[in-house]
């Protein structure tokens, strides 16, 4: 068969437009459907058939790993080209394949789908997700971000509510991970619940063939929750990056044995998709929500511990003026004295609204004046529709308040200080409710005892709800000890110390001594990125 003859099978996915390298083989860029949805790119060839099944896999890696190879092959097996064929087919855009070398993507999740291959080499069609932004030069921010956007993919009616497989990608010659890739496969796996363990496998990239022991150590050292064989190994699958390279005449039989070592891993992983049943996405829309309602209750948190230390140092300085100027303030209702009133207002953050999906802002709540969730809310069109909500109440607010209580906008409250002259009558107004002529200064200073243990009550209250969020995360996350969850022990750790629950205080650190080998790496890359922050 000849080149022109290989591609006619194609034409109604190609045309001569498409030819990006002519040769042997020709390469084509696959004509598409693009469609975006604010930092998410759904890259689609054919027509869905909703009566044939489905294949949905997750890939992960770093820059360099050869993931759009991998990906571009994957998508020229389901369509079944040959090596005789003299032809190769492209999804992933040049131009995006040179921003992701340059770690300046603009697409933070691509999903790209193959249909109407069914029969082919495949009797299922394809779906791959990549995040090319996961683990980038933008921080982990972004990460969380990214996150965020899986999580409205895997809610969304039109979006993802299965996963066959998770793949790793890690080059055969990997004999250790890096802390970076570290990070991202801890991050990624920290996804999902439990259940999904026996779908994650690891996917060898720029291999000779040969067994990856280099590279398969290096995932051990990582302690990467996996697919285990009957050895107790990680499940792992080959692939050479070659299939694209001009085929010269002296290359050609070295090219066609790398050809060959792809075309069995795609046997091989192709198989796998098929007996290994798909995991619902129920747990990981759980563990994704309760990740986003921690990382809210700690910035919430720690927004709240700030503002208790600043209204105890205005009523610490009111208790000390009434005692300093009990006999002038008695003679004179208008004595005045001076104190650092604390106080709230709203400033203006970064933020806007991106296509139809995504909207960057921040819930806050009205009555109690808090950022319930703040930074990091972007899915949601509405503050009813945060995944801070539930059932219809936030989780974060001091008080619980409903959703209509509720704004999502480019603004955040900011807790300030001013310095202010306050009369006797100004100090009751506004710590004395129920005065009654029988009531005395000691009436104030009680009411101001009584303000301090109710701040301090509420900074416990949302304390021990940190502590609950991580505890259940350790119920039902596949990966309890991501960094994730790291991140925040600390804290929680010296305020629960301060707090004196030594129940919870060696529970936390328990958690914490659980940090190895595999995690340590990847906490210390977040920490580099929470110091280039600072």
């Amino acid at each position: 068969m000849t080149m022109i003859d290989a591609s006619s099978k194609y034409q109604d996915f190609i045309s001569t437009r498409n030819l990006i390298r002519p040769g042997h083989p020709a390469v084509y860029q696959l004509r598409t459907k693009k469609e975006e949805f604010g930092s998410l790119t759904r890259m689609t060839v054919g027509k869905k058939d909703v009566n044939k099944i489905n294949k949905t896999i997750l890939l992960v890696g770093e820059t360099g790993t050869g993931k759009s190879t991998l990906i571009n092959a994957l998508v020229n097996y389901s369509m079944g080209v040959k090596w005789e064929d003299g032809v190769w087919f492209q999804i992933v855009e040049e131009k995006e394949e040179k921003r992701s070398q340059t770690e300046s993507q603009t697409s933070d999740v691509m999903m790209y789908q193959m249909f109407g291959f069914e029969g082919k080499t495949l009797p299922y069609s394809l779906t791959i997700i990549d995040t090319p932004g996961f683990g980038d030069s933008r921080g982990i921010k972004q990460d969380d971000i990214i996150s965020q956007r899986l999580l409205e993919w895997f809610r969304s009616d039109d979006g993802v509510q299965e996963i066959n497989a998770v793949g790793l990608v890690v080059k055969w010659t990997e004999n250790r991970l890096s802390d970076r890739l570290m990070y991202v496969f801890n991050s990624v796996t920290s996804l999902f619940g439990k259940n999904m363990e026996k779908n994650i496998v690891a996917l060898i990239t720029h291999s000779d063939g040969r067994n990856p022991k280099n590279a398969l150590q290096a995932l051990e050292a990582a302690n990467i929750k996996c697919s285990r064989d009957e050895e107790n190994q990680p499940v792992y699958f080959l692939f050479n990056n070659c299939q694209h390279e001009h085929r010269t005449e002296e290359e050609e039989e070295s090219l066609k044995a790398d050809y060959k070592i792809s075309q069995r891993g795609m046997k091989q992983f192709t198989l796998f998709l098929e007996k290994t049943g798909p995991q619902k996405l129920k747990t990981t829309i759980k563990v994704l929500n309760e990740r986003i309602r921690l990382t809210a209750c700690i910035q919430n948190l720690q927004d709240r511990i700030s503002l208790t230390e600043l209204k105890q140092t205005e009523i610490r300085q009111i208790q000390e003026a009434l005692k300093k100027h009990e006999g002038e303030m008695k003679e004179n209702q208008n004595f005045t004295v001076e104190v650092d009133e604390v106080y709230k207002e709203k400033e203006d953050i970064d933020g806007g609204r991106w296509g139809l999906m995504f909207y960057k802002a921040a819930v806050t709540c009205t009555v109690c004046e808090e950022n319930c969730h703040y930074p990091g809310c972007t899915m949601a069109r509405k503050p009813e529709h945060c995944e801070v909500i539930k059932k219809g109440r936030c989780t974060v607010c001091t008080r619980k308040c409903p959703a209509s209580d509720h704004v999502k906008e480019k603004r955040r409250y900011v807790t300030k200080t001013r310095k202010v002259q306050k009369t006797m009558v100004d100090m009751e107004e506004k710590y004395v409710h129920s005065k009654t002529e029988s009531q005395s200064k000691s009436t104030l200073l009680e009411n101001l005892g009584e303000e301090i243990k109710k701040l301090t009550a509420e900074r416990s209250q949302l304390l021990d709800e940190a502590y609950h969020h991580v505890v259940k995360l350790e119920e039902i996350a596949l990966n309890a000890d991501s960094v994730s969850t790291y991140v925040h022990l600390d804290f929680l750790i010296e305020k629960m110390k301060e707090e004196g629950d030594k129940e919870k205080v060696q529970k936390l650190e328990k958690m914490k001594s659980r940090e190895d080998e595999g995690s340590r790496p990847a906490v210390q890359y977040v920490e580099h990125f929470r110091g280039k922050i600072k």
